[in-house]
């Protein structure tokens, strides 16, 4: 299929553009790089032996979306592109409203008109809220989120949802998945965050090669094994490999719309993380515990049998694996993506 992947310059947008070309799939890509830099798109072509072509511009704009469909072959959709911080969705709520479900409408109206009908949605755990059991299944029906952020991932979900529901012909795959952390085995592409890192795993690496000072750890009183929240850490490039699956698992889906959980089904907790990297880095990391983070919740994790069993799939690194592959990648550019 020739895929058009928005957002495709992104952390994980770029794993699964090469996960996509070693796949024999022709990729495009879509990004406005406003959580990435253009230096990515060099190492892609490097690392995949293709030539990806990059249209530089924010799905909200719809004439430039609407153009970019009726030029170019399109098969098929992997939908990655928006704003993505939890804390700043907090304090910019309009800004993630406008920006995630725009893009989106105007995504789909592209689709529609011009007559592609695969699409594969990055979502998120967060669309279970607080209330979900644990581990989370597909099944649960509540869906709600705690940030603007999250509520753009249910909302998204549920018009998609629609859409696929009253186009005959439409596939769409709603991929939740949990804690994307690891890099490209090559060292060449990995998570570069602008400014001070929102998740943990980036937030150690800076540290191991200097530019943070120590992690805070947001309590150890915690009812978990050492006290501290225990997450579902999934290597992006087995994410990856999961929406290539689910994008060549659309063709043979019994319903419009399904959504699959990408995670191990394994919870790690923040010091059994930042151990493992300092393993995989051979150096102590310092850290300090701080009083619990409102809202955080104890420990919640995947369960991705769904996604074993349909789309034949399932996250296979460890977390001494993915430890390793962020430090080659972080100890190759300590200061991430060069500007030029």
């Amino acid at each position: 299929m020739r895929v058009l992947v928005s957002g495709g310059a992104g952390y994980i947008g770029s794993h699964t553009v090469l996960a996509l070309v070693a796949a024999g799939h022709d990729v495009l890509v879509v990004d406005d790089f406003s959580n990435s830099k253009p230096t990515i798109i060099a190492r892609m072509e490097a690392l995949s032996g293709k030539s990806i072509p990059i249209h530089g511009f924010n799905l909200t704009d719809v004439d430039k979306t609407e153009r970019l469909f009726a030029t170019e072959q399109i098969d098929a959709v992997i939908h990655f592109a928006g704003f993505k911080a939890v804390g700043e969705s907090v304090a910019k709520p309009l800004e993630y409203y406008r920006n995630n479900l725009d893009s989106t409408f105007s995504l789909a109206n592209a689709m529609a008109n011009h007559g592609v009908a695969k699409l594969v949605f990055s979502s998120s755990a967060t669309v279970y809220g607080e209330k979900a059991p644990v581990p989370y299944q597909e099944t649960y029906e509540y869906l709600s989120a705690a940030s603007p952020y999250g509520q753009t991932k249910v909302m998204v979900e549920r018009v998609l949802s629609d859409v696929a529901k009253a186009h005959a012909g439409w596939k769409v795959a709603l991929l939740r998945y949990f804690n994307p952390v690891g890099a490209h085995p090559s060292g060449e592409i990995g998570e570069d965050p602008q400014g001070i890192p929102n998740n943990l795993m980036p937030f150690i690496a800076q540290i191991a090669v200097g530019r943070r000072d120590k992690l805070v750890v947001f309590g150890d009183d915690y009812p978990t094994a050492d006290g501290t929240c225990e997450r579902d850490y999934i290597h992006v490039m087995d994410l990856a490999a999961g929406h290539v699956a689910a994008l060549e698992h659309l063709g043979s889906m019994d319903e419009p719309v399904r959504a699959f959980n990408l995670g191990t089904g394994v919870g790690t907790s923040v010091l059994e993380l930042l151990h493992a990297f300092e393993r995989a880095s051979d150096r102590k990391l310092p850290y300090v515990v701080g009083d619990r983070r409102p809202g955080d919740l104890a420990a919640y994790w995947a369960d991705p049998s769904r996604a074993n069993q349909e789309l034949n799939w399932r996250a296979t690194r460890t977390i001494d694996e993915i430890c390793a592959d962020t430090w080659r990648w972080q100890s190759k550019n300590p200061q991430g993506f060069p500007d030029s």
